[in-house]
């Protein structure tokens, strides 16, 4: 089993993070912020991986703590549960549509972070929530779990529909990047590591 157990507590978040690769989107989401919630209930069901997150972050502060956190964390764990990632697929790619938006992502796990987010509506708000954490989320997994992440909205109208499109592209390009590769004996990579 691909799996992994993070705790991060600092004095702005407390996290307790269990993540299964291999899993059936189960698992309970709880951040304190409804719609990141939303969001990572999206990723848990479209990439089919287990994902139990409990946080308590400074929500009299802000949400931007608690949103970057989770992302180091989950980054983290990925990282954690995919190991030498040998025989996966790497590669991952979706484009999903969200009744008039649609967006994709494009995802490597070869090791090296970077994100690029893409959308017009990145200083928007979906009710208290600015569209802008969601890259912020994005940078900390990149940055902890050592992968690229190109993700952008082609085109919509209503924010919540582009931010549930961006979350399922990405969910559903992770489950074909981690996925195995009944091919790939080793390491998907000529340098030999990733």
């Amino acid at each position: 089993m691909r799996t992994a157990e993070i705790e991060r507590n600092t004095k702005e978040t407390r996290i307790r993070l269990r993540l299964n690769l291999d899993g059936e989107g189960k698992g309970e989401v709880k951040t304190g912020i409804g719609f990141f919630d939303h969001m990572l209930e999206l990723l848990k069901k479209h990439a089919l991986i287990d994902l139990d997150v409990a946080c308590e972050g400074d929500l009299d502060v802000d949400y931007h703590h608690t949103v970057e956190d989770v992302g180091l964390v989950f980054g983290q764990a990925l990282n954690e549960a995919l190991g030498e990632r040998r025989g996966i697929t790497r590669y991952g790619f979706a484009s999903v549509p969200m009744d008039e938006a649609l967006c994709e992502t494009s995802i490597d796990l070869g090791g090296r972070p970077y994100v690029v987010f893409i959308t017009p509506k990145k200083h928007l708000m979906v009710r208290d929530f600015e569209v802008k954490l969601l890259e912020e989320f994005f940078r900390s997994v990149s940055v902890e779990g050592r992968l690229n992440v190109h993700t952008r909205e082609i085109y919509g109208d209503e924010t919540h529909h582009v931010c549930e499109g961006i979350f399922k592209s990405f969910a559903r390009a992770l489950r074909q990047a981690v996925a195995a590769d009944p091919r790939e004996k080793g390491v998907p990579s000529s340098k030999g590591v990733l």
